[in-house]
């Protein structure tokens, strides 16, 4: 059950990543999108840190995993980080009610 558990979190964080980097590409701006690649950046580091911590490839850090491990502050930050995501995300549709 574990193996199945784990390769469904990794699916998931290659999915996350995967959509940062479209909304890096298709956002209206150019700080959207280094915000959004930076966000992308942010996940797929400390994705590939822990699973090189839990593989014994890489040195133990204090680096949590995002949405899965126990941390008050990083949690936070993670949702925070999603927010901006959407709100990029948001901004890059086409206003249909202009004033």
């Amino acid at each position: 059950m574990g193996f199945i558990i784990a390769c469904t979190i990794i699916v998931l964080y290659v999915y996350l990543v995967t959509k940062a980097i479209y909304i890096a590409k298709t956002a209206k701006d150019n700080v959207g999108s280094m915000i959004a690649s930076g966000i992308a950046g942010i996940f797929l580091f400390h994705m590939t840190e822990n699973i090189g911590m839990v593989m014994g490839l890489l040195p133990i850090t204090g680096v949590p995993l995002l949405f899965v491990s126990y941390g008050g502050s990083s949690l936070i930050t993670s949702y925070i980080m999603l927010g901006i995501l959407l709100n990029i995300s948001s901004k890059r549709q086409k206003t249909i009610f202009v004033r």
